[in-house]
């Protein structure tokens, strides 16, 4: 966990999370502080890739990095999503069944 409660300047951060959705930026932001990993908008200077326009990304040590992304993996697989997506794949099932019986008959 971060001891600090700012990332200091001489600290390496990473991008561990990007949105074109400030709103949504701000939720992981609050997801990683509400256990305790310190995060920050903005860019990585060590980013191997560049921001698109208009993208907000989030940033955490280093050594939190790997906890973060964990974090958002979770977050991102919530109940409500596994139920959508349990649904579309119920639903292409259906299609391929339907699919298969019309080439059977």
């Amino acid at each position: 966990m971060a001891q600090n409660a700012v990332p200091q300047p001489n600290e390496r951060l990473v991008r561990v999370f990007e949105t074109e959705q400030e709103s949504e930026a701000m939720v992981v932001r609050g997801l990683l502080e509400s256990v305790g990993i310190d995060a920050e908008f903005g860019d990585s200077e060590n980013a191997s890739d560049v921001l698109h326009v208009g993208a907000v990304g989030v940033l955490v040590r280093e050594e939190d990095a790997e906890e973060a992304r964990q974090l958002i993996e979770e977050y991102r697989r919530s109940p409500e999503q596994e139920g959508l997506e349990d649904a579309g794949l119920d639903e292409a099932a259906m299609e391929s069944a339907s699919e298969d019986q019309a080439s059977e008959e």
